[in-house]
């Protein structure tokens, strides 16, 4: 599969849109994947809508090329051969193959191994945007909270549950947790994703959260409102193209960490707009 950076096209460059934050003096949230249990909210913390000015990825400065290691982000043309995403065989196989060879190219890394995925849709009449919990009988919506998936902690066990019985494992330098997020139904116009500069974020504004599932729990980063934080997104991302943003680096200086990201509504969108369907990917990928 052939990949690479898209040229910058002729779009807008950018659009002012709201962004769900943590708010002020929340602490410990906690979020449920499943119904929770009785008297336990979906979400425990409290969120505050800011309107942020979120740049067209498109018009990026050339003398500040985007790159996992740089900001955290960037965008890829990468089409893939599965012909339905419906079809969980051809994920399994064909598209996690895709996303290993996107992975090293991207990396440069020696290993990688894709370990979920996950489809979702945007629900009918565009209602706020949340957490992204499912909806009976459905797949799960678009998460409109900003958040990063893996924390300081759970980077490093994610680690460990992959490669506990590897021979790998004593010869690991580094390794990163890469996100790859496609479109699966044309261009974006309703609900993209937005991914905050990795250099604009600092360690005190992450804020570490849970997310529980019926049989483990996840922990994740949310994010404070800063002034300084620089969000993008790329304008009508189709199927071909593939944005890869990394969630968790253990190198701890001059590399992009963690990459905060959320759906978001786009102000303006046209009458009969497809509802957005996306698929998300989380790969590690080892240097060894």
């Amino acid at each position: 599969m052939q990949s690479s950076l898209l040229s910058r096209h002729t779009q807008p460059l950018g659009v002012t849109a709201a962004l769900s934050y943590l708010a002020a003096g929340a602490d410990n949230p906690v979020s449920y994947a499943y119904t929770p249990p009785p008297g336990q909210p979906w979400e425990s913390a409290q969120y505050e809508s800011r309107q942020c000015f979120i740049a067209d990825g498109r018009q990026a400065d050339p003398d500040d090329p985007q790159s996992l290691d740089n900001n955290g982000f960037l965008l890829a043309d990468a089409p893939t051969a599965v012909s339905d995403f419906g079809d969980e065989d051809q994920i399994l196989t064909t598209y996690y193959a895709e996303a290993i060879e996107l992975a090293l190219q991207a990396t440069g890394g020696t290993h990688a191994y894709v370990f979920d995925h996950l489809v979702r849709r945007r629900e009918a009449g565009r209602v706020p945007l949340s957490f992204g919990r499912k909806a009976p009988g459905g797949p799960p919506a678009a998460n409109g909270r900003i958040h990063n998936d893996y924390t300081e902690q759970s980077g490093r066990r994610r680690l460990a549950l992959l490669l506990q019985d590897s021979d790998l494992m004593p010869f690991v330098q580094h390794f990163s947790i890469i996100n790859i997020w496609r479109s699966i139904k044309g261009p974006v116009q309703d609900t993209p994703l937005a991914v905050c500069d990795a250099r604009s974020v600092s360690q005190l504004e992450l804020v570490r959260g849970e997310v529980r599932y019926p049989k483990r729990t996840g922990e994740i980063y949310q994010l404070r409102h800063a002034p300084h934080h620089r969000w993008s997104y790329f304008s009508l991302m189709d199927r071909h193209e593939a944005l890869m943003f990394k969630q968790y680096d253990s190198r701890t200086h001059g590399v992009a960490r963690f990459t905060p990201h959320a759906a978001f509504d786009l102000p303006q969108i046209p009458a009969g707009a497809p509802l957005r369907e996306s698929i998300e990917l989380r790969c590690l990928v080892v240097h060894a």
